[in-house]
């Protein structure tokens, strides 16, 4: 899991200040790097179907977080997607 520092410094690199930890892009940002943690632990643990359906409802989630990022700012959602790699 994500450590206090480094969910710190995600909000710190997409937040609007350090205290920002509800904007669309730093939940983007922190559902991104909870996701990336799981398929590392699913490369290790294949069989673990319980966490492979909670990786799947954050991945819904991050999408719907894209969705509406798309719908309100393009130029916002193009500069996130590509920071965090994301292919869509």
């Amino acid at each position: 899991m994500l450590t206090k520092e480094q969910k710190n410094e995600l909000i710190r690199t997409y937040g609007k200040n350090e205290h920002d930890s509800g904007s669309t892009e730093v939940q983007i940002a922190l559902l991104t790097a909870r996701i990336i943690y799981l398929t590392e632990h699913f490369k290790q643990q294949p069989k673990d179907f319980h966490s492979r359906r909670g990786l799947l409802r954050l991945v819904g989630r991050r999408r719907n977080f894209l969705n509406y990022l798309k719908a309100e700012n393009v130029d916002r959602y193009q500069e996130i997607i590509q920071k965090l790699g994301i292919r869509r």
